[in-house]
Parts: structure tokens; C-alpha cells; sequence
């Protein structure tokens, strides 16, 4: 099974792009038309898709462990925090 990504509007597109590079499947909230949605809409459509997440923004988290409690269905949450170096694979 592969991993397809569902890049969160606060990823920059470095990382998006240096994931696609090496062959990574990646859609964007922006190129999905989900630019300034919120948060939770932004899961579900990741889960509608079947994708993980992937995010800098800290709230995912909240959402995905309410989630958890409540046993609602999502693909993941990837999350890299915004202050920490990410290295090129």
C-alpha cells in the first residue's frame, strides 16, 4: 500500500514538491479548491479521499485525537513542526 498525501494549505511548497519528485503522491488543499477551509472540513475531505494528512499545524492533532475518542474513521495525520530542520531524503 502506498501513502497518498493530502498537503495541508500551511505546508510550503518545497515540501510538496520535493515529495513529488521523488514520486510520492501528493494533492494540495489549494489544488483541491479547499483553500481557507477549516480544519475539520480538511480531514474529512483528506478521509473522503483516502489520504493522510499532512500538516504543520498543530490543531490536526486535537482533531485527530478527538477523533480517536470518538472512533471516527481517518486515514492519519503527518505532522512536522514548524520550527524543526526538515532533512532532504
Amino acid at each position: 500500500m502506498t501513502i497518498r498525501f493530502y498537503m495541508d494549505e500551511n505546508v510550503p511548497r518545497q515540501i510538496t514538491t520535493g515529495l513529488r519528485l521523488r514520486g510520492i503522491d501528493t494533492l494540495t488543499v489549494q489544488d483541491d479548491g479547499l483553500t481557507g477551509a477549516a480544519d475539520p472540513q480538511v480531514l474529512a475531505r483528506a478521509t473522503e479521499l483516502q489520504r493522510v494528512i499532512f500538516t504543520r499545524d498543530d490543531d490536526f492533532l486535537v482533531i485527530a485525537h478527538q477523533c480517536q475518542q470518538d472512533s471516527t474513521p481517518f486515514y492519519g495525520v503527518v505532522y512536522a513542526h514548524p520550527q524543526t530542520k526538515l532533512l532532504s531524503i
